[in-house]
């Protein structure tokens, strides 16, 4: 955004956080459609299609001359020839197109996945357990490539060719997805829950004066203690607060700008490609939470899956926590840097302090996303009744959303407040700025947010399993090595 628009510190990453926060909004729209009227497979099948369209267009739209972007040479954003509404226009409609795209994506495709999971099996059962772990695995192991390769590709080819190869590489997918239709377990859409419920507050008031049972639980298909289970939305809400940290890797970025990123020679490293580390510390720590993790724990709580997907929830926030005091402190020793080497009003010059003094940083969030984000997929497929399975997987990308509009709100916030007290917090100069304290705002936040996810977390019941039958779980105990206490 700041370098190929033209745009601003605080305009860029609040576009950017915008656009990501619809990304992960528009799924509830998708889920609602499959669930409740298409099927989880045809949503997803049109849903690809207007995905490709939008990668096409963006491929175009930095290819075409007219259309394309002027280039800038200088280091300042500000002193670069503007950006045309017409090339705004195309590059951001293409944006939002790969979002509605995404709406029916990302909300059906693990839940098409899971489906495939014999629940009455005892094997398939277990092997659905690791299911969204190796299912994230895939995802990050994709966006390694997307923040490596690619980046590099851009920034040394041509963005033509960064975004053509994607968009070649999602037309062969969906072929490749296509030619499976025949092995799938389709499952048909169930209704919309929506209607069902609003019928139902609808015939409350009709029969608002009719006469009351002596005994309400005669009305009951479950025991009473099934109904005064706790939602899940609550545990939605604590979510939206800790996806907001993800959310200042924006900023984790643009202070790579700063620093050196030369490795050896004429080969530096893209700051762009920081995000890297963030996505191979996902995938060593979902490697070693599956194979290692949650079988030592497995001994010690009987638990199959190790720890409860709350539990992995509540530790993937404190790492959040932790990273944010890592980026507080490490933005103090950068400024420090800075003021050392009198280069706090320079802009455009690097900083004699080696790009990945940010590498705990990004790793830590790595750690964090690996317990958090693969429990959320789960919790909210797992506990969602079985005709909202892709509306429940909607749940858990909806808090990335929300996490994403609270940022661009915070951070447009905290800088106009700060601007007006005298010194910026965050500044298009980042010498100049003070993005410690937000971090160390943000670590605040989040201990706040932490301490609402216990008490939720303490008073939650979890769904009961129709599938607890006693040969099913001794069957369990046999794969998982657990032995059942009767």
């Amino acid at each position: 955004m700041t370098t190929k628009l033209h745009q601003g510190t605080v305009k860029s990453s609040n576009n950017v956080t915008n656009w990501v926060g619809t990304v992960y909004l528009t799924p509830i729209l998708g889920a609602y459609v499959a669930d409740a009227h298409l099927g989880r497979y045809r949503t997803f099948v049109i849903s690809s299609t207007i995905y490709f369209v939008g990668m096409l267009v963006l491929t175009l739209s930095v290819s075409m001359p007219g259309i394309k972007p002027p280039e800038c040479s200088t280091a300042n954003a500000e002193t670069c020839e503007k950006t045309s509404f017409l090339q705004l226009a195309v590059f951001f409609g293409a944006l939002y197109t790969l979002a509605i795209g995404t709406g029916g994506t990302k909300a059906n495709i693990s839940t098409i996945g899971a489906d495939q999971f014999d629940e009455t099996d005892p094997k398939e059962k277990i092997q659905k357990m690791s299911f969204f772990n190796w299912w994230m695995f895939s995802i990050f192991f994709g966006t390694l490539f997307a923040n490596t390769v690619l980046v590099y590709v851009q920034d040394n080819v041509g963005w033509g060719w960064g975004y053509g190869i994607p968009t070649l590489g999602l037309a062969i997918s969906i072929f490749i997805f296509l030619m499976g239709t025949p092995f799938y377990r389709h499952k048909p859409p169930g209704g919309s829950a929506f209607m069902k419920m609003t019928r139902v507050i609808v015939a409350s008031f009709r029969k608002a004066n009719a006469p009351m049972a002596r005994d309400l639980a005669q009305f009951h298909e479950l025991p009473s203690m099934e109904y005064e289970r706790k939602g899940t939305f609550p545990i939605q809400s604590t979510k939206n607060l800790s996806a907001m940290v993800a959310q200042v890797n924006t900023l984790f970025v643009k202070q790579g700008t700063t620093l050196n990123a030369r490795i050896t020679g004429n080969f530096s490293i893209p700051p762009g490609s920081l995000s890297a580390f963030v996505t191979v510390s996902i995938l060593v720590s979902i490697v070693l939470y599956d194979r290692v993790f949650v079988k030592i724990t497995r001994k010690f709580t009987g638990n199959p899956r190790g720890i409860t997907m709350l539990q992995r929830m509540g530790i993937g926030i404190i790492f959040h926590i932790l990273l944010m005091m890592i980026a507080c402190f490490t933005e103090r020793y950068r400024l420090k840097v800075a003021a050392d080497h009198d280069l706090i009003h320079q802009k455009g010059v690097k900083l004699p302090l080696t790009i990945f003094v940010l590498l705990p940083q990004f790793v830590l969030m790595g750690i964090a996303d690996a317990f958090l984000e693969v429990a959320k997929l789960e919790f909210f497929y797992d506990q969602a009744p079985e005709s909202m399975k892709s509306l429940g997987t909607s749940y858990s990308l909806t808090s990335l959303g929300m996490g994403n509009f609270l940022s661009s709100f915070l951070l447009s916030t905290v800088s106009n407040i700060t601007k007006k007290r005298g010194r910026g917090w965050i500044l298009n100069n980042l010498n100049e700025s003070r993005l410690d304290y937000y971090y160390l705002f943000f670590a605040l936040l989040n201990f706040v947010n932490f301490l609402f996810f216990l008490v939720v977390a303490k008073f939650y019941v979890y769904r009961a399993e129709v599938t607890h039958s006693v040969d099913v779980k001794k069957e369990e105990a046999k794969v998982t090595g657990v032995e059942e206490n009767e």
